[in-house]
């Protein structure tokens, strides 16, 4: 990667990592916190930590269209000061009704699709899908370390200046926005942004489906727990509000070392299904374990250290198999439906958990999320066994000979290893669908100028 595509790569994750931080770290604190609201009640916790999911929900992908018109950088911008509004009225909040708004508000910032086609339009096409795996890291830490902190941080600043903190990490986004190089041009890729024409074909493709339930249920079952963890967690353990980081430092630790071999294992050894069904069976027995067993501390530790192994092999899983199963050109609209479905199943669960609490108390949310992994375990068994594909692209200038596109789609698709291709004429580019352990890097070398591409 050259050193713009670094720099890129990396402010961009730095901004993507603030706002992950800042949506996150009141989740392990935030039922223990409302009770100092006005009008609090169980449904409205739920609310107020599921919110983010509705409008980022509605607004992820309109914002990502908006940004082919008006330029990725405005639409950042923006993004970054609407969030950073709803941050601030949430901390300024004393009613739970007040932290709801803001909490919207938040989550209408929503530029995670606009950052992603910013740093495509910042990446060449052979150092995207590395640009790409970065950001995935940055996210992936960033909700780590929100889990962690936001324990800690309640107890020197409180849950008021989580809020005024996560106003300032909005801030220092955009001034990192500032050092982010403006691209040459906006580029439309389909590769990471949605296309109408394609929903339909999209929703109508039953793996994808599998995959968008999938989500949905995973971060439905994260939302409604964690409004009952924090108070069983106090109950059961002599750890305080702003102790309880000595849980899920260790349990997170944990499971970020345990995922490792499994993701290995899944992808090199090509073991991806029976990972990822064992994933949602162990999410499944976790949520068993905490039903029962939550007023045993032994047993629930034991349980959320397979439920965050599990979720986190899962969150890794579930965009790779996306990237896998969807047609060639169509990644973009296939994780756009993917991420809303995520988003929406953040604010299904929040609502319809805080709603369950309140009728029924700490076990009856822990046997709905029971009861939904199992849902989903019965959804996902039947999934065919994933084909391992990945995604190489080329611009049509990349190619020797002037021919007529079918043409050149026709000895495409003959090459040993290219299992899908698809020719865009939007961004005169070239997707390919190809089997690494199989791909014919020389019969496509014949077809290209010589060093258009570095891989090949």
């Amino acid at each position: 990667m050259t050193k713009t595509e670094r720099q890129s790569t990396i402010f961009l994750g730095l901004i993507m990592s603030f706002r992950m931080l800042g949506l996150f770290m009141i989740l392990p604190i935030f039922t223990l916190y409302a009770h100092k609201l006005t009008g609090t009640t169980p449904q409205l916790i739920g609310l107020a930590l599921g919110i983010y999911g509705l409008t980022q929900a509605c607004l992820q992908i309109p914002f990502g269209m908006l940004s082919d018109r008006l330029g990725r950088k405005p639409v950042i911008f923006v993004g970054l000061i609407i969030f950073a509004c709803g941050s601030a009225i949430a901390a300024l909040s004393h009613s739970i009704y007040g932290v709801i708004v803001g909490r919207a508000l938040q989550g209408g910032g929503a530029i995670g699709s606009v950052i992603i086609a910013l740093l495509a339009d910042l990446t060449k096409d052979e150092d995207r899908t590395k640009a790409m795996a970065i950001l995935g890291i940055t996210i992936g830490i960033g909700f780590a370390l929100a889990i962690v902190l936001g324990p800690i941080l309640n107890g020197i600043i409180g849950v008021s200046g989580i809020f005024w903190l996560t106003v300032i990490l909005a801030l220092i986004g955009v001034l990192l926005l500032f050092c982010v190089p403006k691209p040459a041009k906006t580029v439309f890729h389909h590769d990471t942004e949605p296309v109408a024409t394609l929903f339909k074909s999209v929703l109508r493709n039953v793996e994808l489906l599998r995959l968008d339930i999938g989500i949905f249920i995973q971060h439905g079952i994260l939302s409604a727990s964690f409004i009952v963890i924090p108070l069983v967690l106090q109950d059961t353990t002599d750890a305080g509000t702003t102790h309880q980081w000595l849980i899920y430092l260790p349990i997170i630790v944990i499971a970020y070392l345990a995922m490792v071999p499994f993701i290995i294992i899944a992808e090199k050894k090509r073991k991806m299904k029976p990972i990822f069904t064992s994933s949602i069976v162990t999410i499944a027995v976790s949520q068993l374990m905490l039903w029962r067993q939550h007023e045993n501390i032994t047993l629930c530790i034991i349980a959320l250290v397979l439920f965050f192994t599990a979720f986190i092999i899962l969150e890794a899983s579930l965009p790779s198999l996306v990237s896998k199963i969807a047609p060639a050109g169509s990644r973009g609209t296939a994780v756009g439906v993917y991420s809303t479905a995520q988003f929406l199943g953040i604010f299904t669960g929040g609502t319809v958990g805080g709603w369950i609490f309140a009728k029924g108390g700490t076990s009856s949310v822990f046997m709905l999320c029971s009861l939904a992994a199992l849902c989903w375990l019965i959804i996902a068994a039947s999934m065919r066994k994933p084909p391992y594909l990945t995604t190489k692209t080329f611009s049509l200038a990349a190619f020797k000979e002037q021919m007529s596109l079918p043409v050149l789609n026709k000895r495409i698709k003959a090459i040993l290893g290219v299992y899908d291709v698809f020719i865009s004429n939007k961004d005169n580019t070239v997707y390919l669908k190809i089997d690494a352990q199989q791909f014919d890097k020389t019969a496509l070398e014949q077809l290209l100028v010589p060093f258009a591409d570095k891989e090949c």
